[in-house]
């Protein structure tokens, strides 16, 4: 099976859900849009008058503008340091260290899925580059799909354990958070999320099973299909920086105001982390984001390298740009508009949840209900503010521990991007190939992932007990 996974059953079944989704799936924000329109009939129906589902629309859409700024900061730090020349050279060094060409397909999803924990930007861009050097290895004989599937595991398997977390960088955050939901969660560290031990022991679970199966389902070197087989040719290089066509543009060519404005950077940050724990100073989304960025003009050393990076990084942020205002007014339709018994929508599901679920079924239904929503609605940060109201609300009222709530939506909300072309988007670019190429080789992470990270969610969360919501 192996070696010939593109013809196994699986792979034919993911391969037909891919061929159908990208034939009648509409864009992303069409879900979102949707999402929108029934969650105002939802509250009309409620007996909220249609002004007032109308005034919480508009007064929720740009609700999340920092947090939504935030986001696509992520996105563009995460791409600007993967390309940088430094970056590049790092990856072709990389590329010389596995001796087969299924070590290889473990190596890149090994790198992917460290690499994400830092920023899911970062893992999508430089796994791409990092199987195209590869891919340029002709003794190898890797499977060049393979590969890219591999290369996207940081986000479809681990990301949302790292840093880059949207739920948990939104919970460490309160400024980011609109008022309505901060105070049913109140503020929650990373000490009590993804710095969890509880965390670290799913995480290490994970990243070993992914890489077992990325090397088992890699074909071997009698059935690779390698790039050129792909119609795609692997060789990469820079962009050249265009010449100097006046003598103002001296500036943008010289390191010098990229010296100076990251020894500023360094000034601050050094203040930062010397004030702070590090684990606080860290958990701030604009000492991340700043953090990156820094880094990554760093890398560039001049000014018009840095800005052409971030020229290619801004279209990989449309989703984010154009989504996030109407996932923040969905949270508002939901947490402010009342119906005619003076109660909200998000107290009426949190409501339903209470009396379906118990404390101990809780991550088990609330896992199975964030990965079938993640599928329609592929955006962690702006899910998580559709979730949230009423599933932390949900974990109050059974006393479940807020941070491993916020978990539960964290591992469960990652297990559709293993099969949703979304996300997919800014590494398929990248590698010049299409969503089918690889969703057949990332559905059978899924089939495992699914039950063993349910599994664990469960277990894991008997070893907790609830600690009250504390407000900032």
């Amino acid at each position: 099976m192996a070696a010939h996974i593109e013809d196994s059953r699986y792979a034919r079944f993911a391969l037909r859900c891919a061929n159908w989704a990208e034939r009648w799936f509409p864009d992303s924000w069409v879900f979102a849009v949707l999402a929108v329109v029934i969650v105002a009939v939802a509250t009309m129906a409620m007996g909220a008058k249609p002004t007032e589902a109308a005034t919480a629309f508009g007064d929720g859409f740009w609700s999340l503008i920092p947090f939504t700024m935030q986001m696509a900061f992520v996105v563009i730090g995460g791409y600007v340091v993967a390309s940088s020349p430094p970056a590049v050279r790092l990856i072709d060094r990389l590329a010389r260290i596995p001796k087969n060409g299924r070590s290889a397909v473990a190596w890149v999803a090994l790198i992917s899925m460290v690499a994400s924990l830092l920023n899911w930007g970062l893992s999508l861009v430089f796994g791409g580059l990092l199987v195209r050097a590869l891919a340029r290895r002709t003794d190898l004989r890797m499977d060049y799909r393979a590969a890219g599937a591999a290369a996207y595991l940081g986000l479809g398997a681990v990301w949302a354990l790292g840093l880059s977390s949207s739920a948990a960088q939104l919970q460490a955050n309160p400024a980011s958070l609109p008022p309505s939901i901060l105070a049913i969660t109140g503020m929650i560290p990373f000490t009590q999320t993804i710095f969890l031990w509880q965390s670290g022991v799913m995480l290490a679970i994970l990243i070993v099973v992914s890489l077992v199966i990325a090397y088992a389902t890699a074909p071997g070197p009698s059935s690779a299909k390698d790039a050129a087989a792909c119609g795609v040719d692997p060789s990469f290089s820079l962009p050249a920086m265009p010449k100097r066509s006046r003598p103002g543009e001296w500036l943008e060519y010289s390191p010098i105001l990229i010296i100076l404005l990251v020894l500023l950077a360094a000034g601050w940050l050094f203040h930062e982390f010397s004030t702070k724990p590090a684990i606080t100073a860290i958990s701030g989304l604009n000492t991340y984001n700043f953090l990156f960025i820094m880094t990554g003009a760093l890398l560039h050393w001049r000014p018009r390298s840095f800005l052409d990076a971030v020229s290619r990084a801004v279209p990989t942020t449309t989703g984010v740009l154009i989504q996030f205002p109407l996932y923040g007014s969905i949270a508002a339709l939901m947490t402010t508009v009342k119906g005619s018994d003076a109660q909200t929508l998000a107290h009426h599901i949190s409501t339903f949840f209470t009396q379906i679920a118990s404390h101990d079924t809780y991550a088990l239904l609330m896992g199975v209900y964030s990965a079938v929503l993640g599928f329609f609605i592929p955006s962690g940060g702006g899910k998580w503010i559709i979730e949230a109201p009423y599933v932390m609300q949900v974990a109050n009222d059974l006393k479940y521990h807020l941070g491993w709530a916020v978990q539960i939506y964290n591992a469960a909300e990652a297990l559709p991007n293993l099969i949703n072309p979304f996300y997919m988007l800014p590494l398929l670019g990248v590698l010049g190939l299409k969503a089918r190429d690889l969703i057949g080789f990332s559905f059978v992470q899924l089939l495992v992932h699914a039950p063993l990270v349910l599994f664990m969610l469960w277990a894991l969360g008997t070893t907790l007990t609830y600690l009250p919501p504390v407000m900032p």
